[in-house]
């Protein structure tokens, strides 16, 4: 069983998983379909995944066969386990538990494609739709505190297959870097009595400067003190702060946002390797008016060396204004696209 442990120091929280260790890793330009190789992750792969969890499936077709559109699955070398129960204990000056969680892979099409941004707005909206429907289920389990939806494209943001997918990882405490997030969104609501999110929006609309895309529910803006070049969030205009509360006319245009934004980096970048994030308030938490889910962007450009990892320091080459300035001027058509 996996293992969470304490770092009594800065309280940060480890998971001890050695089955993570015996996942595949795809090496770059092996052919992962076609010659006799079967992608897992395609259309008739079905019985090479654990049996799904949930699928937005075409009528009349059976659960763990074709027929699919999206589709979730249990991890198979999971991070953390369902089954089980917590077990917090100590060990001298050490707290652990048992690695209680849940981690899911959301396969978000039954062919053989690498890109997001390929897919139909439509489709892309089922995939943000398959998000909120598995974290309105997992915040059910009292066991369960915090969910968060990532995706990792390419072997330099951390993808060990190609197929496009994401992943659900849900951890029974909420990770130090969300407490520090939600912690300051919390110290200016005290202060100011508003959110700092939707100051930042309007500023940001304001200043013009670093935004990319302006939408009437959404605005995509290189941050002001970017860690990474061309680092986008995306955060909704109206304030929220759990993602799994998005409201249909919302998620439809956050569709069109995302991929819009994905093709933008891919023509301005050369399909770069990226990681994007959804970043939402935990389960336990009532509607909050200081804190304000959004996604994070991060296109892997530039890589994390001794002093970032030792000051917490970010060195970023490319000035934010810059970067949004180039990418807005890259035109893209958003109507096209392979749909599952």
């Amino acid at each position: 069983m996996p293992e969470l442990r304490k770092d009594p120091i800065v309280g940060r929280w480890v998971i001890i998983a050695p089955d993570r260790a015996k996942r595949p890793i795809t090496v770059k330009n092996e052919p992962t379909h076609g010659e006799g190789k079967l992608c897992p992750f395609c259309e008739g792969g079905e019985t090479y995944t654990p049996n799904e969890i949930l699928a937005y499936r075409d009528r009349g077709t059976k659960p763990n066969d074709k027929g699919w559109r999206v589709r979730v699955v249990p991890n198979k070398y999971p991070a953390l386990q369902i089954e089980g129960d917590l077990n917090k204990r100590g060990e001298g000056i050490y707290d652990k538990m048992n690695g209680i969680g849940a981690h899911e892979v959301i396969v978000e099409c039954p062919f053989h494609e690498v890109s997001m941004a390929n897919f139909t707005e439509d489709h892309i909206r089922e995939i943000l739709w398959v998000y909120r429907d598995r974290l309105v289920d997992l915040k059910k389990d009292h066991r369960m505190v915090y969910g968060m939806i990532f995706k990792n494209v390419g072997m330099a943001a951390g993808a060990s297959l190609e197929h496009s997918h994401s992943q659900l990882i849900v951890t029974p405490i909420v990770p130090v870097n969300v407490w520090e997030e939600m912690n300051g969104a919390f110290e200016f609501f005290e202060y100011r009595g508003r959110c700092i999110y939707c100051d930042i929006i309007y500023q940001e609309i304001s200043a013009e400067k670093r935004v990319v895309l302006d939408m009437p529910n959404f605005i995509c803006f290189a941050p002001f003190a970017s860690r990474f070049p061309f680092e986008l969030w995306i955060v909704p205009k109206n304030h929220n702060s759990h993602y799994e509360n998005i409201q249909k006319n919302e998620l439809d245009e956050l569709g069109t946002v995302l991929k819009t934004i994905l093709m933008k980096l891919e023509i301005a970048l050369d399909k770069p390797s990226y990681n994007y994030i959804i970043h939402t308030s935990p389960f336990d938490t009532q509607a909050l008016p200081h804190y304000h889910w959004h996604m994070e962007i991060i296109p892997r450009t530039t890589r994390i060396a001794g002093f970032e990892w030792g000051t917490g320091f970010y060195i970023n080459p490319v000035p934010p204004e810059q970067a949004a300035e180039y990418l807005r001027e890259v035109d893209v058509d958003v109507t096209g696209g392979r749909k599952g």
